[in-house]
């Protein structure tokens, strides 16, 4: 566990200059909504001293005291316009629901942030964000991360929210945040990813580096960690990983090769049943399948007593 943290160190040095680890967090909630399964809020979080950052929290309408918390980290897809707000879209795969309507069913709290530059943040030209950050020593992934560990700090404020039953979840862009995340932040009790538990070695090799945007680029990473070993510092906690066969984010050596590594990482721990990575014939989208086994995982694992 110790060379964990000190491996987790080096991962959060990676990630450039940042505001301070420690900084106090505050939330103000500007307005609530009520839907069929459950309330919503409509926050402005104070994370990084620099930008406010909209987000939402969902809530089941259930009379308890604490609730298990799911942290929803959304996609990336080009559709700046979108950010937080893909918790409250219907989708086909999710049965015509939302994963808000789902969530919050099976009795979770649900939080949502907007990423940089997307949902109430977007306007600005990514690659521009990205080259006004390196110019001042800061990276855009890292203070993506950022916020998303500070807004953990914001769940351990809420009298409402049992922090102890904390999960994380993602797709695409989500995907890659939950598991870098979870790797650095060990609150993270179990996650899921979804589509993009990506080998850096193997995407070089099909030459798919276009196929992530500038903000997945972290200045010297590979000189320390491959993908297996930052997954590997999340272990052992549970995490179950969903991709597409098809997927050229995530190519099929790249995945088979990090699947055996984790599955040796998890029986050094005595906790093979803690990793799951599930492999679907399709490219990258989200298929019922997948939101089945995200909603069985979690309620395994953070409901369980």
């Amino acid at each position: 566990m110790q060379d964990q943290d000190k491996k987790r160190k080096l991962l959060y040095d990676l990630l450039g200059k940042l505001p301070e680890r420690n900084r106090p967090v505050s939330g103000e909630v500007f307005t609530f909504q009520k839907y069929e399964t459950f309330i919503l809020e409509q926050l402005v979080l104070d994370l990084n001293g620099i930008e406010p950052v909209p987000a939402y929290l969902a809530k089941p309408l259930l009379e308890k005291e604490k609730f298990p918390v799911i942290v929803f980290n959304h996609a990336h897809g080009g559709r700046y316009e979108i950010g937080k707000d893909e918790l409250m879209l219907k989708q086909n795969a999710l049965g015509g629901k939302s994963w808000a309507e789902l969530l919050t069913s099976a009795g979770f709290a649900v939080l949502s942030i907007d990423c940089w530059n997307f949902g109430d943040r977007s306007g600005r030209d990514e690659l521009a964000l990205f080259k006004e950050m390196i110019w001042k020593g800061m990276v855009l992934w890292g203070m993506m991360v950022y916020d998303t560990i500070k807004a953990i700090d914001y769940l351990e404020t809420r009298k409402d929210i049992e922090i102890s039953k904390l999960g994380m979840m993602g797709i695409s862009m989500g995907s890659t945040m939950t598991w870098w995340v979870s790797a650095l932040d060990t609150r993270v009790n179990a996650c899921v990813d979804i589509c993009c538990l990506t080998d850096f070695e193997s995407l070089i090799e099909t030459r798919g580096l276009n196929g992530h945007a500038i903000y997945y680029y972290v200045p010297c990473l590979l000189e320390h960690f491959d993908t297996s070993s930052i997954n590997a510092l999340i272990a052992p906690r549970p995490h179950l990983s969903l991709a597409g066969r098809y997927d050229p984010l995530t190519p099929l050596k790249g995945l088979e090769k990090i699947d055996a590594n984790m599955k040796k990482v998890y029986r050094e721990f005595n906790a093979s049943e803690n990793w799951l990575l599930k492999i679907y014939p399709v490219g990258h989208r989200l298929t019922s399948q997948m939101v089945i086994e995200t909603l069985k995982f979690f309620k395994k694992f953070l409901l369980k007593s």
